[in-house]
């Protein structure tokens, strides 16, 4: 007689691979897939009932800005329950590691506001830091492009030297070797605006040689998102390397009707042998810092220096007519208070309603919070055209990606009013464009957070519900599943997904994280 740990029994099981749902058994034993299909007679430890309910590959999210997060909580749940167990951080030219001193010295807030000793340098070193600290789901990094340069550069508004692109080039290197999946940027944040397109391209041909991928927030999401695209499969062109570009969207109402020509460009590319794809969060607004929707002039030198500039009433004063001209200014009402610790009661309110409390205009009322704020003001910009998600949404190249964290209601992760992808991204593309309104079919839309992300991102052994392959993953209730966190009440778990299983272990049961650390750090390694 067969024996097995785990059991899920008699489930309508979708593969991720794309193919039709069957029903049918899942054995699991240690960590991986043992069977899959009628499993016959068997004892097990523990026997799942998922009778109505979908059993899928855990999902993956591709564009996390999780870094921080299970060091300042091993227990930050919010994606785990929405049925993830693998993120990829490191996104947006932000990352963890690789870093020097003066890397740290520009970029530590997160770290301190978190309470994290910033003791580590290298990829390596990083991965380790995780593991000793344990986690609930798998993780794996990019190299962020802004943390390198500000470790080699600090925020310098120019070209490199040739020894500085040296520098950034041995710092790729290295975390290639120590098994980063590629490099990340964040061409619209300092300091990664103020590198040109030869640059990343250089630091890009080093990331090809070691088989990595390139995954870019590009330079303009809005008046010159074309450009913008445009640059991004240059890029990927001129360096081999394939190219991924985050959470796809067309911003500012001008610009509505957009997605098409975009995603035509696109398929020209792949058409020309450009290997470009792309991740999407199913929402109508984003999230980032008022620092960012500032002049790229003012953040030179980083947030010290901005802050300097914010005293001087001449400069403060060009700053101010310069805020509205930004990519990111959607409107004052359409900009909300995500954190403001000096001031609680200002999360959740516009940047219109603060001006009209304080009896100022908007762009300077959010110059006062950043300066209250020591330059710390996350907010939420609303900007979309829902016919513009759908088409991207639909196309052929794109996964779903969160741009969130993980986080917790409670402890540090639970403040303020993020935005609710965190809580809620998967749930919602799943439960409401693909089950309640059909935009896709269930098994290409858990393709699409499986294994399309894990084939893209080189995760051999994961995305697949297949004997052999890692045990993670999702039972789902598909009369249930649904996102629950809004924009005013963001700290809400998703529902419907009833079991998670990480690596073997069951990790959430009915519905509940049951605190069980069973996450792996993932490494990619140079093809032989």
């Amino acid at each position: 007689m067969k024996k097995f740990d785990v059991v899920i029994k008699n489930g309508r099981i979708i593969d991720g691979a794309g193919s039709p749902w069957l029903r049918g058994d899942v054995g699991i034993s240690a960590e991986r897939i043992s069977r899959v299909g009628d499993l016959g007679r068997y004892e097990t430890k523990r026997e799942i009932d998922a009778n109505g309910l979908m059993v899928c590959p855990g999902f993956i999210d591709v564009h996390t800005h999780s870094d921080a997060s299970f060091l300042a909580n091993p227990r930050a749940d919010s994606k785990i329950i929405q049925g993830v167990t693998t993120e990829i951080v490191g996104n947006c030219g932000d990352s963890a590691a690789p870093v020097t001193e003066l890397g740290k010295s520009f970029l530590s807030e997160e770290y301190d506001e978190k309470g994290i000793e910033w003791d580590w340098n290298t990829v390596a070193e990083y991965l380790q830091k995780l593991e000793a600290k344990g986690l609930p789901l798998n993780v794996g990094t990019l190299m962020g492009h802004g943390t390198i340069r500000a470790s080699v550069m600090g925020f310098e508004a120019r070209d490199p030297n040739a020894q500085e692109l040296e520098s950034m080039k041995a710092l790729v290197e290295d975390g290639m070797r120590e098994g980063a999946f590629g490099l990340s940027t964040g061409l619209k944040y300092a300091p990664g605006c103020y590198a040109k397109t030869d640059e990343i391209v250089e630091l890009c041909k080093v990331v090809h040689q070691h088989g990595g991928i390139y995954a870019t927030h590009i330079r303009n999401q809005g008046n010159f998102l074309i450009e913008s695209i445009d640059e991004a499969i240059e890029i990927g062109d001129k360096s081999g390397v394939p190219v991924q570009i985050a959470h796809l969207k067309v911003k500012g109402r001008n610009n509505w009707g957009k997605a098409g020509n975009m995603l035509r460009i696109i398929d020209d590319a792949r058409e020309s042998g450009v290997d470009v794809t792309f991740d999407q969060y199913p929402y109508l607004a984003g999230s980032t810092g008022a620092f960012a929707i500032t002049p790229s002039w003012a953040r030179e030198g980083g947030v010290e220096r901005f802050l300097e500039r914010l005293k001087d009433s001449d400069q403060r004063k060009r700053i101010e007519s310069e805020i509205t001209q930004q990519e990111d200014w959607t409107g004052s009402e359409k900009i909300v208070i995500a954190k403001f610790d000096p001031d609680r009661s200002f999360e959740g309110k516009s940047l219109e309603e603060i001006g009209n409390l304080r009896g100022k205009a908007p762009e300077s009322a959010m110059c006062d919070l950043l300066l209250e704020a020591n330059g710390t003001v996350p907010v939420i910009l609303f900007f979309g055209w829902e016919d513009d998600v759908r088409d991207i949404m639909t196309h052929h190249a794109m996964m779903v990606g969160s741009d969130g964290s993980s986080l917790a209601p409670q402890g540090i992760l639970g403040v303020g009013k993020p935005h609710p992808r965190s809580y809620g991204c998967f749930p919602r593309f799943l439960g409401r464009y693909v089950l309640q309104e059909g935009l896709l079919s269930v098994e290409d839309g858990v393709r699409r957070m499986t294994s399309f992300p894990a084939q893209r991102y080189g995760l051999a052994e994961r995305g697949i519900l297949r004997a052999n392959m890692f045990a993670d993953l999702a039972v789902l209730d598909p009369k249930n599943v649904i996102d629950i966190a809004t924009y005013k009440d963001p700290h809400q778990y998703a529902r419907g997904v009833e079991f998670v299983i990480v690596n073997g272990t069951i990790a959430v049961e009915n519905g509940e994280f049951i605190g069980q650390l069973a996450g792996k750090t993932l490494r990619h390694f140079t093809p032989e």
